[in-house]
């Protein structure tokens, strides 16, 4: 018998919580036919503060040990002397150097300007403005304020590996990157290492933009293809906000922070949903768990990369089962429709369980 398929499941806060019980539902081992075990970790911001944050270093630990993390959304007080972010220490944990978000199309819903083909932001999850040092200096209006941002070639490389490996993979284009232009030296060395990967990978095509160009690009016709995004950390962060609502909602797509070895493959592999923790949808059931439900479905794709058989059938399942149920007018209200949370999740699961049911029958195994 095949050793369980351990997937690390980090807890979250309000309705990111509520999501991600229902999502929880498509990773029942029974469904999918695989033997999975769930190490639950509560993130939530209670016992964050209760724990002075050891919670998430053990949550991080062990999905190190994993290899696969799924995580909902959770609360970041404001306070500086509060617990801050759970996502900083996850990331700073599992050494975590990339995150991917990608918008798709929703069947049934019209997106943006036309846009049929998929868009990857495949972006910096460390470095650039966050984390910089800030400060100010002066008085009135002579107030200066500045701040030391960074990125490291490494990262650089990894961001712009990637993201010619998944346009290789989808049969898309790599377009779009930083202001290389106006700063040659600091946004210039992700130009560097694009150009690089593009020899590295010539059958992609590459098409390399400013990223002001790639802001207008996507909204007057450049996602002719699908496309590959290559950006810095808060321009990739900017881009995601953009791209996701194109398609109909930011809850329609999942993210996947990854972390790599020295021949810059997938080590570890978190999916989560990209929005926050809609406290006002909290306990009214109508919150669309479409993003939460891919990030299972995203987990069980890099579960297959690492070579557990049966986990990429059920991956395709899932994303399969998601655009269909939308595609047959199953809805939250986000999306114009008028499903719950649950009934929606319902519908997901009924298509699943059918799907592998009729592969099962055809052959095609789990």
């Amino acid at each position: 018998m095949a050793p369980p398929l351990t997937i690390t499941v980090l807890e979250g806060d309000e309705t990111g919580q509520e999501l991600l019980e229902q999502s929880l539902r498509v990773l029942d081992p029974e469904l999918l036919g695989l033997p999975l075990q769930l190490e639950r970790f509560d993130l939530g911001l209670q016992n964050r503060r209760a724990t002075s944050n050891g919670v998430v270093d053990e949550a991080a630990a062990a999905m190190c040990r994993s290899g696969l993390g799924l995580k909902a959304a959770t609360i970041t007080p404001e306070g500086k002397d509060d617990v801050g972010s759970p996502n900083r220490i996850v990331r700073e944990g599992i050494r975590g150097k990339v995150i991917i978000r990608t918008g798709r199309r929703i069947p049934g819903v019209t997106p943006f300007a036309g846009v049929h083909h998929p868009i990857s932001v495949v972006r910096m999850a460390v470095e650039d403005a966050y984390g910089a040092k800030q400060w100010r200096e002066g008085e009135g209006a002579d107030e200066v304020a500045y701040r030391t941002e960074k990125i490291t070639r490494s990262t650089c490389r990894m961001v712009a590996e990637y993201a010619f490996r998944t346009a290789e993979q989808i049969g898309g284009k790599v377009y779009g990157g930083p202001k290389w232009t106006v700063s040659p030296v600091y946004e210039g060395m992700l130009k560097e290492e694009m150009d690089d990967a593009a020899a590295r990978h010539p059958a992609v095509t590459y098409q390399p933009v400013l990223i002001d160009a790639t802001y207008a690009g996507l909204i007057t016709g450049a996602a002719d293809v699908p496309l590959v995004i290559p950006s810095l950390n808060r321009d990739g962060d900017c881009l995601s906000d953009l791209v996701m609502p194109m398609f109909g909602s930011i809850a329609g797509a999942e993210s996947v922070l990854l972390a790599f070895d020295e021949d810059y493959e997938v080590d570890v592999a978190m999916a989560e949903a990209p929005h926050g923790t809609a406290p006002a949808l909290q306990g009214k059931d109508i919150a669309n768990p479409m993003a939460m439900i891919l990030a299972c479905g995203a987990v069980l794709h890099y579960a297959g990369v690492r070579g557990h058989a049966g986990a990429p059938q059920a991956s395709r399942a899932i994303y399969e089962s998601v655009l269909e149920a939308t595609a047959a007018g199953v809805r939250t209200p986000d999306l114009g429709g008028h499903a719950s949370t649950t009934e929606f999740t319902t519908e997901v699961v009924g298509r699943i369980k059918t799907k592998l049911d009729v592969w099962s029958s055809l052959g095609a195994g789990r």
